[in-house]
């Protein structure tokens, strides 16, 4: 438990399976009482999600919503005023290839979707949520950035890996303009996760290439990576702004 944590309110989008369901529970763990889990397509997951937290002592509420349109995310953000963005931390999860596709293949649809849903969505979720961190002169908010946004991506990521490049700048600039009015806004970087994201988009033999390639002799888990966004969510790292905390064994070191 960091007592630190101890009564806050968290928002975690994506949080039906993978990374965000692991981040929900990790912080359930460590002493945040209360949870926004947003998803959009898997129920059950944001069920199971919901249940997890509540078997570590916190409360939560689920919220449906498409991310990668433009009407999903005016939705979420109208739902979300609603139910009142008091949030003292977010983490800001939500994201996909979606389809790997390449140039010549690309339809505009496609791209405004990935974009909509890595990036877009992030910036107008804080813009909700960032007036009440200023009330209260303290908040945390973290970014889900990918290796990608670092080495161009695989074949067909080109859009999802630019994407998460904006994501890495857009947290430099959000932490610029928050953090003398106290809120610290950080990202964190997976590398390649053994989870339902590279179930999707990979094959098993790309993976086992992969872990060839990793120092660390392994893909990283859900856990690995919840346990650097708990890390930047507690007063451990409280001069740490603007950063982009690469999460990858190894296999690309800054």
């Amino acid at each position: 438990m960091y007592p630190e944590l101890k009564g806050k309110t968290a928002l975690v989008t994506g949080a039906s399976r993978g990374i965000g369901a692991a981040t929900a529970l990790t912080l359930a763990r460590h002493g945040v009482s209360r949870f926004l889990i947003h998803y959009n397509s898997y129920t059950e997951g944001a069920r199971q999600t919901l249940a997890s937290i509540r078997g570590a002592g916190a409360e939560g509420e689920i919220i449906q919503a498409d991310l990668g349109k433009s009407a999903g995310i005016q939705s979420f953000l109208s739902e979300l005023r609603r139910r009142g963005p008091e949030l003292d931390i977010l983490i800001n999860n939500a994201g996909s290839l979606v389809k790997r596709a390449g140039l010549l293949e690309y339809t505009e649809d496609l791209f405004d979707t990935v974009m909509n849903l890595n990036v877009k969505s992030a910036y107008l979720i804080a813009q909700v949520v960032v007036p009440y961190m200023l009330r209260q002169k303290s908040g945390v908010i973290v970014n889900l950035s990918s290796i990608a946004g670092r080495n161009g991506g695989g074949p067909g990521a080109t859009i999802y890996a630019a994407a998460k490049a904006a994501v890495t700048c857009m947290t430099k600039g959000m932490a610029k303009e928050l953090a003398p009015l106290g809120i610290r806004v950080n990202a964190v970087s997976p590398g390649t996760v053994d989870n339902y994201f590279h179930q999707q988009f990979s094959t098993r033999e790309l993976l086992d290439s992969i872990v060839k390639m990793t120092p660390a002799g392994r893909l990283s888990t859900n856990e690995d990576v919840a346990d650097v966004i708990l890390f930047l969510c507690t007063n451990g790292s409280r001069y740490i702004h603007g950063q982009t905390i690469e999460v990858n064994g190894g296999m690309l070191a800054p």
